[in-house]
């Protein structure tokens, strides 16, 4: 036999096995499933912002909005929570390699974000202000003109900063009390932040700040998970939509932002389809 042939001979060889491989289809794994096997929901969180994710100080435990919410889910879904905490720019990564099952982290959604991981329904709305020092009488947007602002680094308050503020220099923060910190030494002029976000703020500067009155957008506020897991998706919406009917969603909020919390502030818009800002 001719080496020649033994070449033809062997790269048909290869090319039916590869045919063969083709025709064998894909095997995707279920994220569900494999959560169902182990008893657990892993969900990320923020640990340094109050009240949505933060420390004790007398517990040294990360408690808030955003971990109860975790807590009801793990619950409608018949599996154990088990938190990790994260900070703003690990949300989207940490869910995309699966080190996180879901994403309950102050994480809005955005057209951009819907490209890398899937949202559930949006939980709640806020909207994104800027922060000012009252002495500055900054009363408008277009009064930032040539003046800085302070935002978390990967934040979507950092997105629509820059989208709305153009003539702003926009300075960022690893998180929220850094660029808060920011503001109040007058490293900057002002503080871009989601109004729920900004509440403890706004107490810790003991009447200095105030918000202009005008929102920089309205966002809606959603769960992660990871893309291209559609049972993981519909099992949370099933969830986010048993806890909402039975009021569930609506106590967890009243217990962190109630009127009988320092930050009182209403929880107006409901459980929403994400679809519905995907326009």
């Amino acid at each position: 036999m001719t080496t020649h042939s033994v070449l033809r001979k062997t790269l048909f060889a290869f090319s039916v096995s590869a045919a063969c491989l083709a025709a064998v289809p894909a095997v995707h794994a279920d994220q569900l499933a494999d959560m169902k096997a182990r008893g657990t929901l892993v969900c990320g969180t923020l640990t340094s912002t109050e009240p949505l994710g933060y420390q004790d100080p007398q517990t040294r435990q990360i408690v808030g909005f955003d971990v109860d919410i975790c807590k009801a889910l793990a619950q409608h879904m018949g599996l154990k929570m088990e938190h990790k905490g994260l900070s703003i720019e690990q949300r989207i990564p940490e869910l995309s390699v699966g080190r996180v099952d879901v994403v309950s982290a102050a994480l809005g959604y955005t057209k951009e974000r819907a490209q890398q991981i899937a949202f559930s329904s949006a939980h709640y709305q806020v909207p994104i202000r800027v922060m000012v020092k009252k002495s500055a009488n900054i009363d408008s947007f277009a009064k930032l003109a040539g003046l800085r602002v302070s935002a978390v680094k990967s934040a979507t308050t950092e997105i629509y900063a820059r989208r709305g503020l153009p003539k702003t220099e926009i300075v960022t923060y690893q998180d929220g009390p850094s660029a808060f910190l920011a503001f109040m030494q007058d490293k900057v002029d002002g503080f871009s932040t989601s109004e729920t976000a900004g509440l403890r703020y706004l107490v810790e500067s003991k009447g200095q700040a105030t918000y202009i009155n005008d929102a920089l957008a309205w966002e809606p506020t959603a769960l992660g998970v990871k893309k291209d897991e559609p049972a993981l998706l519909a099992a949370v919406n099933k969830s986010l939509e048993e806890m909402e009917k039975a009021g569930e969603i609506d106590s967890i909020w009243n217990k962190w932002y109630g009127p009988n919390t320092r930050f009182a502030f209403a929880r107006e818009k409901k459980l929403t389809p994400i679809s519905a800002f995907a326009q």
